[in-house]
């Protein structure tokens, strides 16, 4: 994989830049990365690009398509199964490990910070904080190999566009889902958190499998 040591800040920049397209839906599956075009949208050389696509690359969400050059990478029926199959695990994980390794302050800290996502509902900036919700229960698990494997899936699942937050009722549930997780890490149940936290992720697989399969592009094997 990829470093951001290995690219220069402008690269790194614009690696970031292109990411955060991709989660909020302004880049989709499939569609091309042509380095002309994004050097001039962006106000930078092709060299930044170049390197940014280079990474996105290594992360294994950009594919090279024969006559067509870089393009975001599509994901079949299988694979995005597999992605939540694995979230539910190494989330899951993490939790389990939050019951046991987590401070007063961090669980205080986690409660405050879903009480704040319960106020703000499905506005856009509550799913920034949904990601820090996430990535703080992960820190609470204290297992820096747990954070890097977690941390690459996250990198995939960045091709499947914005976040199942976005979808009627999904905010209220996921609040809901967030404090039986808590609750658990609370009472230092271990097994219990793991268990609410897998049934959080498969709460979010289910609206995104919904969804996609909404889509007029959905043939029944591609997602």
């Amino acid at each position: 994989m990829a470093h951001d040591e290995d690219h220069t800040p402008q690269g790194n920049a614009v690696y970031l830049r292109l990411m955060d397209e991709l989660r909020e839906g302004v880049l989709n599956p499939g569609d091309r990365l042509r380095e002309t075009e994004l050097a001039e949208r962006l106000g930078v050389s092709r060299t930044p690009v170049r390197e940014a696509i280079r990474q996105m690359e290594a992360d294994g969400i950009v594919t090279h398509v024969p006559r067509q050059g870089a393009s975001i990478r599509t994901l079949d029926y299988a694979e995005v199964m597999d992605l939540y199959e694995m979230r539910a695990v190494l989330e899951g994980t993490a939790a389990r490990l939050a019951a046991r390794a987590a401070s007063d302050i961090e669980i205080a800290e986690l409660i405050d910070m879903n009480h704040a996502l319960a106020e703000k509902g499905s506005r856009p900036d509550a799913f920034a904080l949904n990601r820090q919700f996430h990535a703080a229960l992960l820190d609470a698990a204290k297992n820096r190999f747990l954070t890097r494997s977690i941390t690459a899936l996250q990198k995939a699942l960045m091709i499947l566009g914005p976040t199942t937050l976005t979808e009627p009722d999904r905010a209220e549930r996921a609040v809901e889902e967030h404090r039986a997780v808590l609750s658990a890490i609370e009472a230092r149940d271990g097994a219990a958190a793991e268990a609410a936290m897998r049934a959080h992720i498969e709460g979010a697989q289910r609206v995104r499998v919904r969804a996609l399969r909404s889509r007029p592009s959905y043939d029944g094997d591609l997602l």
